[in-house]
């Protein structure tokens, strides 16, 4: 990792080593002409070290990455000891707004990186994360959920090859660590293609907080900063309750049935093949399918919406894992 000094560029400002700034990255209005930021916080410590980026809110409906970033912010941990941390609890402040995954444009941000300076909007976002801010970091922990009523486990996201990936998932401590290929043209390849180490931080559902999981990126933010050198020392570190599994390949189990669905295992829960996960019934009383799990394996993601289709993914579940 480079060993940042003297001054750090960024969005056309230069920020000098010890001093913490909100500087703004805008990009484009909203559509009645009010100017909208998206606060970009910087803190920098008179000793060189690495620079750190904690991002969230590229879908604008994940909000539980919105709020660790949030805690590392309120609580101080975004105070290094040496090198920069910088935070970025809302890139896509347009989705924020309207409570949605896109940007108004229709677009996923996740799915245009690197972007293009003359695209649709979400490419523009891209565009300017990826020129001015990404080159100047060292390293990334980006945070996101599952989509719809997928509630996720809390996990972190890393390719399979890379070994330095692997330990910074141990450091980071999060239950699990799913190997999961890069998505084309997600912010998380474009990373990697610039040779910027990303973990990428899963866990609970869009338009949702739960606590379990704020304390679990929060903690795991707190373990990589410490890991780095970088955790000012009044914080105090936790060791992981569980030991981490590493799951190198998983699949959805899906509803055999339309009607309504209750889990009856918990996230985490480690299953044999054969055993109940839950049931579908119909609205009437006359209906009732136990949803079984035809393999062992731990299940990461539960589907809390309580009325599904036939063919709706209802558990994920690792048919390949290790500890």
């Amino acid at each position: 990792m480079n060993q940042h000094h003297s001054m750090l560029h960024i969005l056309g400002e230069d920020i000098a080593a010890g001093e913490s700034r909100e500087i703004n990255f805008h990009v484009a209005k909203l559509h009645t002409r009010t100017r909208v930021d998206v606060p970009v916080i910087i803190n920098r410590s008179k000793k060189p070290g690495p620079v750190v980026l904690f991002t969230a809110g590229i879908h604008g409906d994940e909000v539980n990455g919105v709020e660790i970033v949030r805690q590392l912010i309120a609580k101080g941990i975004n105070n290094p000891r040496k090198g920069t941390i910088i935070c970025i609890p809302v890139i896509n402040i347009f989705g924020f707004l309207n409570k949605t995954r896109e940007l108004p444009d229709g677009r996923d941000l996740n799915r245009v990186f690197p972007g293009s300076s003359t695209g649709s909007l979400a490419s523009q976002v891209a565009y300017k994360l990826m020129h001015e801010i990404i080159p100047q970091v060292d390293f990334i922990v980006d945070h996101h959920t599952g989509g719809a009523g997928r509630f996720n486990a809390p996990q972190v996201r890393i390719i399979k090859a890379n070994t330095q990936l692997k330990d910074w998932s141990k450091a980071y401590g999060a239950p699990f660590v799913v190997y999961s290929k890069k998505i084309p043209k997600s912010f998380r390849s474009a990373c990697d293609k610039l040779n910027i180490p990303i973990l990428l931080f899963e866990g609970g559902k869009s338009n949702h907080i739960d606590r379990q999981v704020t304390n679990t990126g929060v903690n795991g933010a707190k373990r990589i900063l410490d890991y780095l050198g970088m955790l000012r020392s009044n914080f105090k570190v936790s060791t992981p309750k569980k030991e981490i599994v590493f799951v190198e390949d998983s699949k959805w189990l899906r509803a055999r049935a339309s009607g309504l669905f209750k889990a009856s295992v918990t996230l985490n829960s480690k299953v044999d093949k054969g055993s109940i996960l839950g049931y579908i019934t119909d609205a009437y009383g006359k209906f009732n399918q136990s949803v079984k799990a035809d393999c062992d394996g731990y299940i990461i993601n539960i589907n809390e919406d309580p009325i599904v289709y036939k063919g709706d993914a209802l558990f994920r579940i690792s048919t390949k894992f290790s500890l």
